[in-house]
This record gives structure tokens, sequence and C-alpha cells, in this order.
């Protein structure tokens, strides 16, 4: 659906496009609406257009910007459906380790001793790995990573969980390990089937994710859909314990300093993934869903539009006010009562100690990123949400 707007609700349709050409060239049909816009000492100096879906509790598109029936590559967010594939082989991992899989982490020294003990488990090293040398995404991990004469390599590289996870599946199946790559394997046969069963629609293309994995490409529709699924899963199923595990180990999927694990610390229930090139998806517990992919892959401009989308859906989850009380009938006028005796005036009362402040809510604080200038804030990057 190309702008669906919704009825009574002010949102804009975005410009028509040639979907078809779109399709062929392999885009999304941009330019979308905007969504996100950065403000420098009062002056709107950028946007970033892209799409937004964003789903009801029982599936229904509540909202659609831009293009969400097309498809996307969703990097990244692909990975809990990947983890819930590799349950299905015969991966057996829980808790931690298990969100460890679904992760794009940011290479923190427990985050490596976790791919190392996934890798262990199944007899393996990393030397076993095929995803590309690199360097720790956090800046103090790998400042720390550099200063001890480390270089890149393949274990802080922010797929490793996910390519350790697949190896040790694939040793669980008994299928080879050198070719775990290839979209033909045995496991990347049956990713792909369950990507199309939790996403409702058919893989559309297949192509190369930048840790080398295949990379499978559906509409953000189906990207929401699919996050819906697996939070609605039964129970102690595999898309059940890969949203399960994520939301109880937020800093494992991500990081400690990354905004998808203070929004999931903000918000019970939720299951966040961000992938590459802009894209980001979520689900509440409840079933509602929303996907969004920026047109210029601007990932600066996910935390704020994902936190303000948040903020919004939680906003009608509160009770409206009661109603007043009505007043009450009137009454006789009672009797005069004759004056009371004077009181003496009582001791003075001592002043109340002061009450520390409540803490700051964790998820209004992520609806903006600063922008600086000379080293001070002068401006914010913020949603620009289609109403």
């Amino acid at each position: 659906m190309a702008g669906t707007g919704l009825a009574g609700t002010g949102v804009v349709a975005a410009a028509d496009v040639d979907e078809s050409a779109a399709v062929a060239a392999g885009g999304s049909g941009w330019p979308g609406p905007v969504l996100a816009e950065v403000i420098r000492s009062g002056f709107v100096e950028s946007r970033h257009r892209g799409s937004l879906v964003v789903l009801a509790a029982d599936g229904s598109v509540a909202l659609a910007a831009g293009t969400v029936d097309l498809p996307v590559f969703p990097r990244s967010s692909n990975k809990p459906m990947q983890a819930a594939a590799m349950l299905t082989c015969g991966l057996a991992l829980d808790g931690s380790l298990l969100a460890l899989a679904a992760a794009s982490h940011s290479g923190e020294e427990f985050h490596i001793a976790g791919v190392r003990e996934i890798l262990g488990r199944a007899g393996l090293t990393e030397s076993d790995l095929q995803c590309p040398p690199d360097l720790p995404l956090d800046e103090l991990a790998r400042d720390a990573w550099l200063r001890a004469g480390g270089a890149a390599d393949r274990v802080h590289m922010n797929c490793s969980g996910k390519h350790a996870a697949m190896l040790a599946t694939c040793v669980a199946a008994g299928w080879p390990t050198a070719s775990y790559r290839d979209p033909g394997h045995p496991l990347q046969v049956r990713i792909r089937h369950v990507v199309e069963r939790l996403a409702l629609e058919p893989v559309s293309l297949t192509g190369v994710d930048g840790c080398g994995a295949p990379l499978l490409a559906v509409s953000l529709a189906g990207l929401a859909r699919a996050f819906r699924s697996l939070v609605l899963a039964e129970p102690g199923s595999a898309e059940r314990r890969v949203a399960d595990a994520m939301r109880a180990n937020p800093i494992w999927t991500s990081g400690t300093t990354r905004p998808e694990a203070a929004m999931a610390g903000a918000v019970p229930g939720l299951l966040m993934k961000s992938g590459a090139e802009g894209v980001c998806a979520f689900a509440l517990a409840d079933g509602r869903a929303a996907a969004v992919k920026f047109d210029d892959g601007a990932q600066r401009a996910v935390p704020p539009l994902m936190a303000t989308l948040l903020l919004d859906l939680l906003a009608a989850d509160r009770p409206a006010a009661p109603p007043l009380p009505a007043p009450p009938a009137p009454a006789r006028p009672p009797p005069p009562v004759p004056p009371a005796p004077p009181v003496p005036p009582a001791p003075p009362v001592p002043p109340a100690p002061p009450v520390p402040p409540a803490p700051p809510a964790r998820l209004p604080g992520l609806t903006a990123a600063t922008v600086t200038g000379g080293g001070v804030p002068v401006g914010e990057i913020r949603a620009a949400l289609p109403r």
C-alpha cells in the first residue's frame, strides 16, 4: 500500500510511486514522508524520509506511511526469526546465550565470552566463524581492546553471536559447517521457511548481508507481522523462547549503552531489534507491532522515532480519568452551633524532610538525540510522526 492514510487521523498519504519500477530496481519505492528532522540552532537542517507501519493488537494496519508492502532488506531485524528457526533445527540455547544468537552485540567482554561459549559447547572455535573481522561497536570496549594490543577479528564482529549459533545448529543437526552461509544449505532453507511463515508472505529476494549470511527481503508490513507472531506465540515454542530471551536479556541482544536496551528496560514486554540502513521493528506484549525503514539508511533517526512511537502507543493505554461525582443534594441548614471556646495556638511544625526527586523516565529521554556545536548542545534529532 503506498501512503495509506487513516480516516479521521490526519495521516497524510505519501507521494505516489511506481511500485513495479521500485520492485524491479530492488528499492522500496522512495521517497517516503518525513519521519525525522534534524534541528540545529532552531533551524531544520536535515530531514529523514522513510516508511512506517503500525499494527493494532488484532494484526490490522493501524497506520501506514510510505510504502509498507514492498520488499526491503530488514538486515539484522531478521535475527529473531533466524534464531527461532535455529531452535527448530535442534539448537540448544536459552536465556542470555539465546539472546546473543539474535544479537547485533556491542563487542563487550561478556558478549565475546558468550560467543566463545556457544562455539565451545559445539566443539568449535573462532576459526570456524565466517563473519568478517571487525572491532567492537562499543566505543569503550573498542578502545580497551586496541589498548590491549587487539585487532579486528571475527569474534568481535557484531553478528558473531548469530554465526556461532548457526554453526552450533549445524553440529546439532548433523549438517556440514563449512557451507553454513550457502542459501541452499539446509539451515538457510529452514530459516527462509520460518521467516515466510512468521511474516505471512513469501521472501521476495535473497541478498548477502554485511556479515556474509543470506539476507531475506520481506515488506515492512511482513516484518511487523513477524515480530507480532514472536510475542504472541505459545509459551515454550521456538518463537516465544526467542522473544522471551531477548526481552529478559536486552543488553545481550545489543549492549549496555545502546538505545534498544534502554527502551526494553523502560517498556515491559517490549521486543525490539534494529538493523543496518535505518531499519527497526518492535512488538509489544499485546501484539501491537511496528516497523520502519529510513530511505537514506539513517541510523541516528531510529531511536527518536521508535521512542516517540512507543510513548504514543503507551499513552493510548492510560485509562481516562473517572468523571467527577455529582454534587450532593442541598440539605436543610443545621441548627446554629454555639461558638467554640478559643483554641490555644499549636506549636510550630518542623519542616518536612526533603523528598528525593523521582528517577526520570528513560523512554522520554530517548525521544530526541542531541545535536552539538562547539562541543555543546545546539539542537536535536526528533521524530516527525504522521498525524
